[in-house]
């Protein structure tokens, strides 16, 4: 289960509103060792479908709920200790995958993630543009 703002996180699809809020920043402990991974996640992917002939997009919830992050080492470990080691907590909503982007790196950089050995993070990547950030405040 995810956790905001200390509280269980578990909306009905129905309720998630890409409008409102497109993904999400997030921070994963191993209650066994005390590593941590800091990652970001969209709650919608796009899906094309044919119709009539012609491409259409639309947009269906991703596999957040069940997300455990992208890094190997971490998800060998939720394999091999099982889901109920972890906690996986929501530090930031975003509206847009820039903020996604620019808060996953803020936090990565702020906590020295790569360069900490109690984070399983290994390695970064961020594209930000300036003009989608206008919404984020410090």
């Amino acid at each position: 289960m995810w956790y905001f703002e200390n509280e269980v996180f578990d909306p009905k699809p129905e309720e998630l509103d890409p409008k409102v809020n497109i993904g999400f920043v997030y921070l994963i402990t191993n209650l066994v060792n005390g590593k941590k991974y800091i990652g970001k996640k969209l709650f919608f992917s796009s899906k094309s479908k044919r119709v009539n002939g012609k491409k259409k997009k639309t947009k269906v919830e991703s596999d957040w709920r069940k997300y455990y992050g992208s890094n190997a080492a971490i998800q060998q470990d939720v394999k091999d200790l099982g889901t109920a080691n972890f906690r996986r907590e929501i530090l930031y909503m975003c509206k847009s995958k820039s903020e996604c982007n620019y808060l996953e790196a803020y936090e990565q950089f702020t906590r020295q993630a790569i360069l900490d050995k109690t984070y399983y993070n290994d390695w970064l990547t961020v594209k930000v543009t300036r003009k989608h950030l206008g919404l984020l405040q410090f």
